[in-house]
């Protein structure tokens, strides 16, 4: 089989990643998709995908773009990356847009804004967060908290668990909008949902944990918090948790910690 004959399937098999991307509800599971999809490529497929992208296919440029960032299948090189970056991104390619504005991010706050905007503005769940984030710790040049809570609302409304969490902690902190542990309480709790954890579940996990042992936003409870500790796996405040805990409580918090564990094993 020739490598051109080969080409559509690599194709296909990333034309089904994005399209989970586009539909997916939960952008932990997309995250994941495209890294197994990028791991699983081949030297032959790096030759299909690097003909098809001179041909002018903004996938295959995107795809081509990733590979020269991560460095696998050949020697790391941001100039050629963010060249195939730019020619899908122009070509109006979503990911290839966030991807543009992450390389820039470091070098040209201005480019990396504007295309993070593209892209966040398309609805893109995790162009959303890196603007928000971006926002929050002023890597763009200025700290804009009124921005970054109007990016990291409408990433966390899609399901992000870091946008979650770190919307929860803007609340939590009152960081640029009036301070509400109930909406804490409850974008933690989105966050903590999230399976396998990448980041934001954990600290969702955790973070709920802390409301619960403070009571803050929610009743104040030692068998949540003890709860949310032990399936976040934060040992020492689990331990601060379960010293003032009965025996019967502890069993409690642990069944609980147990059937939860088991149950998102699963998924």
């Amino acid at each position: 089989m020739k490598i051109r004959d080969a080409l559509p399937v690599v194709l296909l098999l990333l034309a089904a990643s994005n399209l989970a991307a586009e539909h997916s509800p939960d952008p932990t599971r997309i995250r994941l998709a495209n890294w197994a999809h990028l791991a699983a490529l081949t030297q032959r497929d790096f030759s299909a995908l690097s003909s098809e992208a001179e041909s002018g296919h903004r996938e295959a440029q995107f795809w081509l773009g990733s590979i020269f960032v991560q460095g696998r299948l050949v020697q790391k090189d941001y100039e050629q990356a963010e060249m195939w970056f730019l020619k899908s991104a122009e070509d109006g390619y979503i990911p290839a847009q966030r991807a543009l504005g992450l390389l820039y991010s470091h070098s040209d706050p201005a480019k990396a804004a504007m295309w993070l905007q593209k892209a966040a503005q398309k609805g893109d769940a995790e162009a959303q967060f890196d603007l928000g984030n971006a926002y929050e710790q002023g890597s763009l040049g200025t700290i804009n908290y009124r921005q970054a809570l109007n990016w990291l609302q409408k990433s966390a409304k899609q399901g992000h668990p870091e946008a979650q969490a770190m919307l929860a902690q803007m609340y939590e902190d009152g960081e640029g909008v009036k301070q509400n542990y109930v909406l804490a309480a409850k974008w933690y709790r989105r966050a903590a949902e999230h399976v396998p954890n990448l980041g934001g579940a954990g600290q969702g996990r955790n973070n709920l944990g802390l409301l619960y042992l403070n009571g803050f936003g929610v009743p104040k409870n030692y068998v949540q918090a003890y709860f949310w500790f032990s399936v976040a796996n934060a040992e020492r405040n689990a331990s601060y948790a379960k010293a003032h805990m009965t025996q019967a409580e502890i069993a409690k918090a642990e069944r609980m910690a147990n059937d939860w564990k088991s149950h998102h094993s699963q998924q």
